[in-house]
């Protein structure tokens, strides 16, 4: 669509200039061959306050044959004008092909494909490979020795950033990545295991903290139960096996404490 409307706009700007200046040359003409008494004037009646005027057509005449002779002298500038949007317009196609051919070419040096390494030489090659490439044989050949040139131009950039090193710096990032990924991984394990530690510890603590109440209790319960049996010698020693950390079951403290108890209710029947 952009090179029809481009051809249908080249086209109606040479028919405009050329009817502008036939319509110039013809009232040129006209009025001439009028002033020498071969041609009548344009006849139009008009009228200024009432008041018919007279001669109105020669006068109209004449105006529109200095106007058109006067604008004629723009022409040459407008002929400029589209000089310039024409060239311009080739200028563009042409940038695009270059880039298209240095894109191929660079593409293929990145690759590691010219080996020479004088000028002359490596542009000739980088020429040579333009010339074979599929794509590109239908191009004029200063576009492929403008592309074979800058290609040359940018062969350091084409070796540093050439695919080896990109596909090794690839890989050494994807390396990297994995070991991170690695780390986050033990990462968040070792932060689970620290998480059901600490919970673990709090139940620990927590039943610890039941079971030292319910002694207590158990304890409270004793010496107040105890004593009224004349048996306080009884808790006392238990109280102290109790403080020294022994080990024995609070089943087997319960089972001795009744033990003891029988046996000294057992004596007071006896007295």
């Amino acid at each position: 669509m952009r090179n029809i409307t481009n051809i249908l706009q080249f086209v109606m700007q040479r028919l405009a200039v050329v009817v502008f200046v036939a319509a110039a040359l013809a009232l040129l003409v006209a009025t001439a061959m009028a002033a020498f008494g071969n041609w009548a004037w344009i006849s139009i009646p008009m009228q200024y306050q009432g008041a018919p005027v007279e001669n109105a057509g020669m006068y109209a005449q004449i105006g529109l044959t200095a106007l058109a002779i006067s604008l004629c002298f723009f022409l040459p500038s407008s002929s400029r004008v589209m000089q310039l949007e024409n060239s311009h317009r080739q200028f563009s196609v042409g940038m695009q092909d270059v880039a298209r051919a240095y894109a191929a070419v660079h593409a293929a040096d990145r690759k590691q494909n010219f080996q020479l390494s004088s000028e002359f030489d490596a542009v000739r090659e980088r020429l040579a490979y333009l010339r074979d490439h599929p794509d590109l044989s239908t191009l004029e050949p200063k576009v492929l020795e403008i592309a074979a040139q800058m290609s040359h131009m940018s062969a350091e950039l084409a070796e540093v950033y050439s695919d080896d090193k990109i596909s090794r710096a690839r890989s050494f990032l994807e390396q990297r990545q994995e070991e991170i990924d690695l780390f986050n991984s033990r990462l968040d394990q070792a932060k689970g295991i620290s998480t059901e530690m600490k919970q673990w510890v709090h139940e620990v603590e927590l039943e610890e903290s039941v079971c030292a109440a319910q002694l207590e209790r158990l304890r409270e319960e004793m010496a107040t139960i105890l004593p009224e049996l004349g048996i306080e010698k009884t808790v006392q020693t238990l109280d102290i096996e109790l403080d020294q950390g022994s080990e024995t079951d609070e089943d087997e403290i319960g089972f001795a404490a009744q033990e003891n108890t029988v046996i000294e209710m057992s004596q007071k029947a006896a007295e």
